[in-house]
């Protein structure tokens, strides 16, 4: 499960709101250890009040996604973690070289922004094939 998730590039960042609305966001992310780092980077928001950022704040808790989908069933998979979430100003400088070196588009504008850092309490998952 860890090598699935360290390898993929896109995963569904679930948080709740304070009045226990949910909240469902694409994001690019790393793995480190048994956390989950995710930067808030240059690319165009509605908004720089983002309603992750806030749910974090107000609840503490979020739950990750990742997944493969192919029209070949058999290559299927999923893998959810769970656990309390910060709001950090900036990330460790380690983080943002994971980042930078998993995704390209970063080194020429690394994230600046407030990153978030799920601290993994649960791993589950399933995989049409167990290898």
């Amino acid at each position: 499960m860890r090598r699935r998730v360290a390898d993929a590039r896109v995963a569904r960042l679930a948080t709740v709101s304070a009045d226990g609305r949910p909240h469902l966001v694409p994001i690019c992310f790393a793995l480190a250890g048994d956390r989950v780092f995710s930067a808030v980077d240059h690319k165009p928001k509605r908004s720089t009040r983002l309603r992750r950022l806030a749910n974090a704040r107000d609840t503490g808790v979020a739950s990750l996604l990742i997944d493969e989908y192919d029209d070949d069933w058999t290559h299927l998979w999923w893998v959810r973690l769970d656990g309390p979430i910060t709001v950090l100003k900036t990330g460790p400088a380690a983080v943002l070289e994971a980042l930078t070196t998993k995704y390209p588009q970063y080194a020429a504008t690394p994230p600046t922004g407030p990153m978030l850092a799920l601290d993994i309490t649960s791993w589950s998952g399933w995989s049409y094939l167990d290898d």
